[in-house]
Formats: C-alpha cells, structure tokens, sequence
C-alpha cells in the first residue's frame, strides 16, 4: 500500500451511501446532501457509523420524510407568479383573471373562485371540500388581501365581503 493512498473505510461507506442516495434523488448534489444528513445523524446518536445496514436505512428514511413533507408543505418559487399586471393593464379576459388568481396559494385559488366564479357559499365550499368553514373564509379574506395589495383599487372586494358571511 502506497503512503499516499490511505485506506479509509468511512469514505468507502460513505461512497456507497451515495450511490444508494443517487437511487432514490437521481441528482448527485441530493444524494450527497441526503448522505451528510444520515451520517451525521448517526453520528450523533452512535458517534460512529460502520454498519452499511444501518446508513442505508437511516438514508432511505430521510428520503421518505423528505418525499413526505414535499407533499404537505408545497413550496413555489417566486418566478412561477406572474406580478406583472399593473393599474395600467385592463382586465376582463380570462387570461386577466387566470394572471389575478396566480398570486394565490391554491387553496387560496380553490376557494376564491368557488366562491366569487361557482358561486358557493362558505358553508357549500367546506362541505365540498372538507375544510372547516372557518378555514374556508380565513382562505378567502386572504386571498382578497393579497389581490387589493397586488391591484389596489382596482379591485374592490369589500363589497363581497358582507355577502361571503352572511350567506355562509
């Protein structure tokens, strides 16, 4: 054995956790962030990993966790909203109204246009849906919060708000 080339074992393990995170992400710089966050955690619990078993394990469960939280938590980057409408464009086509409901999460997005293009009240939107009513307007009168600070006055959705309660 050359004096250069020094036989580590933990890096022969972590190349093959690698190649193990590399099946699940299909991306190297994943795969590799997947490894360091099983190995120090094993780390930390065992203070020293030498079971591939166990690396395995503890990579394949993080990835699943990982899968998980994308499905709960669904997060947008800021480029797929389209902000460029401005006081200076009309609206009324569909693609003005498409562009309007583009700043909203989806739930947002869901009970907005059931209620203002469906026509449903807060009630018929949570027997719908499955959402509390009380989840149904907080939706709501969020989305037209985030519409009158995109638009201003151009819309005006106090009107609407009376209608939503009272109805719901």
């Amino acid at each position: 054995m050359n004096s250069n080339t020094i036989a580590n074992p933990d890096s022969d393990l972590i190349t093959q956790g690698r190649n193990y995170a590399f099946s699940f992400t299909r991306n190297f710089h994943d795969a590799e962030d997947l490894v360091q966050q099983a190995w120090l955690k094993l780390k930390i619990k065992y203070k020293e990993v030498k079971d591939r078993g166990l690396l395995f394990r503890a990579i394949r469960n993080l990835f699943i966790d990982g899968a998980r939280r994308a499905k709960i938590v669904q997060f947008e980057a800021l480029e797929s909203h389209d902000y460029g409408i401005g006081a200076t464009q009309s609206y009324g086509t569909s693609t003005d109204i498409e562009s309007v409901l583009s700043i909203l999460s989806p739930a947002e997005r869901q009970c907005v246009h059931m209620n203002f293009i469906d026509g449903y009240t807060a009630n018929e939107i949570s027997e719908i849906t499955g959402m509390p009513r009380g989840t149904v307007l907080s939706h709501t009168h969020r989305a037209k919060k985030k519409i009158y600070a995109a638009f201003g006055s151009d819309f005006d959705l106090a009107d609407s708000t009376p209608e939503l309660k009272k109805t719901g």
